[in-house]
C-alpha cells in the first residue's frame, strides 16, 4: 500500500496572509497568521500531486483521512519550553569552543573572547546560544569526553546565572550530565541520539528538551558518496521512526525540535532537494531547525563568487527556509541575518 506524505505549499505572508485567513482562503502555518498556505502537495514514492485545500474532501477516503490528520499537525500552534515560537524566525547563535570547527575553529577558545562573542550574539538578537566543544565538520575525528568537557565547562560555569537559553552541542551523555549540573536548557546531538546509547536514558530521566538531528554516517565518513532512495522521504521516515522509538522509551513530552541536517551526509543535490521541500516536515507536528550558516553547498552553488563568510548565500537560504515556515535557524552572523529578516518582513507588510 502506498504511503502518503503531506507538504504545505503556495504560501502567503504578512498582510496578504492575514487577509486570506480572514476570508478562509488559506490556513495559518503553525498557528501563525503571518504565514499561511492554500495548497498541499500529496507525495508518495511513485508520484506527486498538488491540490487546493478546498478540494481535500474530493480525495479517496484513505488519502483524505491521512491528509486531514497531517493538516491538523501542520496548522496547530507549536509550543516549546523556554522559547516563544510565534516570533519566527528564531536565531540560534553558534559558539564553537574548538580549535578545528569548519568555519571559526580556534576563534573563541579564550574565555574572554567566548564571553564577548556570546554577549554580542545576544545583543544582536540570538534567542538561543549553542555551545559546543567538538567539531563535527566533514572528516573530523572524535575527541574524548574529557577533552570536550574541558573545552566548555568554564564557559558554562560563567553562564550559570545569565538570562539566556543555552543549547549544548554534544553527542556524549558524559558531557550532557556534567553540563546539566551547571546550565543547559536544550540538547543538540548531531548523531540523532545514536552515538551514545546512554543518551536516551539521560533525556528520559531529566526531561530535557532536545533536537533530533539527521546525519548519515559519522563526521569522519558522512560525505563519502552519501546516497538515498529518496532523500526527502527517507529523512521523513527516519524522523517518524525515531519519534516512535523515543516514545517507546518513555519520553512523552513534545519539547523536541527536528533538524534534517543540511550537509551531514548529503551532497549538493540532496541539500537543494531538502531546502526546496523543507515544509514537508511540518506534518510531523514539531518545530523545524536548520543549520545553513557558511555551509559547503553555498560554495558549490556560488563557485567563483564564494567568500569566506558566505554571508550572501547564508542569508538567501535562511529566507528561503523562512518562506516555508522553518522556525529556528542556527547561524554564525546573527546581526546581519537579523537585519535581513527585519527588512524582508517589513517589505512583506
Amino acid at each position: 500500500m502506498n504511503k502518503y506524505y503531506t507538504k504545505a505549499c503556495n504560501f502567503y505572508f504578512g498582510l496578504n496572509s492575514k487577509k486570506n485567513i480572514r476570508k478562509k482562503l488559506s490556513i495559518p502555518l503553525n498557528g501563525n497568521a503571518h504565514i499561511s498556505f492554500d495548497k498541499v502537495e500529496i507525495i508518495s514514492r511513485k508520484k506527486n500531486k498538488i491540490i487546493n485545500i478546498k478540494d481535500i474532501h474530493k480525495l479517496p477516503k484513505i488519502q483524505k483521512i491521512k491528509i486531514n490528520k497531517d493538516l491538523k499537525k501542520i496548522k496547530q500552534k507549536k509550543i516549546f519550553k523556554g522559547v516563544i515560537l510565534s516570533d519566527t524566525p528564531i536565531l540560534m547563535g553558534i559558539v564553537n569552543l574548538t580549535p578545528d570547527s569548519f568555519s571559526d575553529g580556534g576563534t573563541y577558545n579564550n574565555k574572554n573572547l567566548a564571553l564577548k562573542h556570546i554577549n554580542n550574539l545576544l545583543l544582536s538578537g540570538a534567542k538561543i546560544i549553542d555551545i559546543g566543544g567538538e567539531s563535527t565538520r566533514p572528516g573530523a575525528n572524535d575527541v574524548s569526553s574529557i577533552k570536550e568537557w574541558d573545552r566548555i565547562k568554564l564557559i558554562l560555569q560563567m553562564l550559570k546565572n545569565k538570562k539566556c537559553f543555552i543549547s549544548l552541542d554534544t553527542r556524549k551523555s558524559f558531557v550532557m550530565k556534567k553540563a546539566s549540573k551547571l546550565r543547559v536548557d536544550l540538547i543538540n546531538d548531531v548523531s540523532g541520539l545514536d552515538y551514545d546509547p546512554k543518551t536516551i536514558n539521560f533525556l528520559k530521566e531529566t526531561g530535557k528538551p532536545f533536537i533530533i538531528h539527521h546525519m548519515k554516517g559519522t563526521p569522519k565518513n558522512m560525505q563519502i558518496k552519501p546516497s538515498y532512495k529518496n532523500v526527502l522521504l527517507d529523512i521523513y521516515d527516519f524522523f517518524e521512526m525515531k519519534l516512535k522509538y523515543i516514545r517507546k522509551k518513555g519520553i512523552k513530552h513534545n519539547n523536541i525540535i527536528l533538524d534534517p541536517g543540511i550537509g551531514f551526509g548529503k551532497n549538493l543535490k540532496h541539500n537543494i532537494t531538502l531546502l526546496k521541500n523543507i515544509s514537508i516536515f511540518h506534518s510531523l507536528g514539531l518545530p523545524i531547525m536548520l543549520g545553513l550558516s557558511r555551509k559547503r553547498f553555498i560554495k558549490d552553488i556560488s563557485k567563483e563568487n564564494d567568500t569566506k563568510e558566505r554571508l550572501g548565500g547564508t542569508i538567501s537560504s535562511c529566507i528561503q527556509s523562512y518562506l516555508q515556515g522553518v522556525q529556528i535557524l542556527r547561524v554564525h552572523d546573527v546581526k546581519e541575518i537579523n537585519q535581513a529578516f527585519k527588512v524582508f518582513k517589513e517589505l512583506q507588510n
